[in-house]
């Protein structure tokens, strides 16, 4: 299911790192310490938030008010989860007279977590919020602490009332009435349509799940996680279906009470801003935990945000702050190996995937991560195992399952099983005709083998239309050209590439050889010669080499060897785990 755009949003949570642009302008009072400051400043720029804390103490004990040391230390310590120390820098920010969201978000966090629900409310109306909908959403929960039912459900009235803020209000308000124990009145309003302000999310759809269940339908909750979450489950999501419909006790547990509502607020507004905007999500993510450490969602934000930050490290530890018996621990575990992979690490990422394998054989995720990740490190035969598991896990009408089926390929053609490689390309593209990747990936391989050109060609067209900045999608329509003999159309093509991706060494490479079948042979030496720049793998800058030498004939008979091509590689983003 989508949840609701995060783009209004922006504009509030972009004031939460805004010490970034600080950082970046000249200190503001002398400093006694420059290389300190500087070296925190990088830290920051870099979102190395364990190196920034030592550095900012350091730079902070010269000048213990600087407003932007002040600032970045609020923002280094809660991005690390370490709520008091964030709030402590808050505090004496705070008595400068600077004002700050980041520094907000920490003060009104640590007041919610200490059921401080006056000083909340307080501290909104004084204007030390951070932003219309999170506002919104925590001062309905602070009335509800302070047991003023009316008053609660009256804010997240007001806020559903704003433009673009309605599913936001309604979906509190149902929360709110589900802690209160009024199951019919949160389902009549997680069950209204879109037209009437409500939007379907993750949350939204397992809170309606277990109110159904909470009120003796489990099947009922079982059926809307079904529909509304389509095939694409994840392994908690699938997990709560399978409960329901076996019957076993449910309860409602998204929000039972005003500092659990508080949490979900605050991870509401975080999974809002998502990839857009991952430290203001991180924020909001680590001050959710700070409320409810149990919240295994704002733990997976956090680490998902941390990933985007560039802080693999920081992102598997926080993937591990979510517990092997949630339901949740295997989207951790999958997201910790995929890390792992990530960072060159495949070998370990290998064995977290195959221990989860031995315990869930049943999850085709977990099968299809762990061929991607055995590809990865040229285990092709073992990879191609666990696609074939994978694949008999997958519903047949499964929107992943072409991706499966695409690697899976790879994995065949990697072992020069040819006919293997093309039924499974060809099934994907029965599933998916329009695939830019696939259409390119067989037309490609087609033309490399001297096969069925004509159709070949027509694939690589249609993935040009599709995608026409893509630059390895025109390498390869010019590179058909080129072994079709076409070389003037190839020259067009793959000089369209290389303007697209310029630091390229096979496209670069390519270019030169259709250079030289023009007879522009000062400019494929002068192609060649860059592509050696941009540092082709070993083979390849030998064969280069060899060209600058004697020209294509110095590699093969005046034709560039089928070997020289680029293997289109799969999709990154677009399978059951990207």
């Amino acid at each position: 299911m989508r949840g609701p755009t995060p783009f209004r949003f922006r504009r509030t949570a972009g004031a939460v790192f805004g010490l970034l642009v600080a950082l970046a302008a000249p200190p503001l009072s002398a400093e006694p310490s420059p290389g300190a400051y500087l070296a925190a400043r990088a830290a920051l720029a870099a979102h190395d938030f364990p190196a920034a804390r030592p550095l900012l103490a350091e730079a902070l004990a010269a000048d213990p008010a600087h407003p932007v040391l002040l600032e970045g230390s609020v923002v280094a310590a809660l991005a690390e989860g370490d709520l008091d120390a964030a709030v402590e820098a808050a505090r004496r920010l705070g008595e400068g007279g600077t004002r700050s969201h980041a520094a907000h978000l920490a003060r009104l966090t640590r007041l919610a977590r200490d059921g401080e629900w006056r000083r909340v409310l307080a501290a909104l109306e004084a204007g030390r919020g951070v932003g219309a909908l999170s506002g919104g959403l925590v001062r309905g929960w602070a009335w509800l602490g302070l047991g003023d039912e009316e008053a609660a459900l009256s804010a997240f009235d007001e806020l559903a009332a704003q433009d673009g803020l309605a599913a936001f209000g309604l979906t509190h308000k149902a929360l709110a009435l589900a802690a209160l124990g009024d199951w019919a009145g949160a389902e009549a309003i997680l069950t209204l349509p879109p037209g009437e302000g409500m939007q379907p999310s993750r949350r939204g759809l397992v809170a309606l799940a277990q109110i159904m269940a909470e009120q003796g339908r489990p099947a009922d909750g079982a059926a809307i996680l079904s529909e509304g979450g389509g095939r694409g489950l994840d392994p908690a999501l699938l997990d709560l279906r399978d409960r329901l419909a076996a019957g076993e006790a449910v309860s409602f547990d998204v929000a039972r009470n005003p500092a659990e509502g508080f949490a979900e607020a605050l991870y509401t507004v975080g999974a809002a801003l998502g990839q857009g905007d991952p430290l203001s999500a991180l924020l909001y993510a680590r001050a959710a935990l700070a409320i409810r450490p149990d919240h295994a969602d704002a733990a997976l934000l956090a680490a998902r945000s941390l990933e985007a930050l560039g802080q693999p490290a920081l992102a598997r530890a926080a993937f591990a702050l979510v517990p092997p018996d949630d339901p949740a621990f295997l989207s951790a575990e999958i997201g910790r190996a995929e890390s792992l992979r990530r960072e060159g690490s495949g070998e370990a990422a290998a064995e977290i995937l195959l221990a989860l394998s031995r315990s869930h054989p049943g999850r085709a995720d977990v099968q299809a991560t762990l061929g991607d990740t055995l590809r990865t490190l040229g285990r092709h035969a073992e990879a191609e195992a666990a696609y074939d598991r994978a694949l008999a896990l997958y519903d047949a009408a499964s929107p992943v399952r072409w991706f499966v089926l695409y690697t899976r390929a790879i994995a065949r053609q990697a072992q020069d099983d040819w006919e293997g490689a093309e039924a499974d390309l060809r099934a994907a593209l029965a599933l998916e005709p329009d695939q830019p990747q696939l259409l390119n990936h067989l037309g490609y391989s087609l033309v490399e083998r001297g096969e069925k050109l004509d159709e070949a060609l027509a694939m690589i067209e249609r993935a040009v239309e599709a995608e026409p900045q893509n630059g390895a999608i025109v390498d390869s329509l010019g590179w058909a050209f080129f072994k079709l003999g076409r070389f003037e159309e190839a020259v067009e093509q793959l000089e369209r590439a290389a303007a697209l991706e310029p630091t390229d060494p096979v496209i670069n490479d390519h270019l030169g050889d259709a250079y030289w079948k023009v007879g522009r042979e000062r400019e494929a030496r002068f192609q060649w010669r860059r592509a050696l720049s941009f540092g082709p793998e070993p083979e390849e800058a030998a064969r280069i080499r060899l060209k600058l030498e004697g020209g294509l004939k110095a590699v093969g008979a005046g034709e560039a060897p089928a070997e020289e091509g680029r293997e289109p590689a799969p999709v990154v983003g677009e399978g059951p785990n990207g």
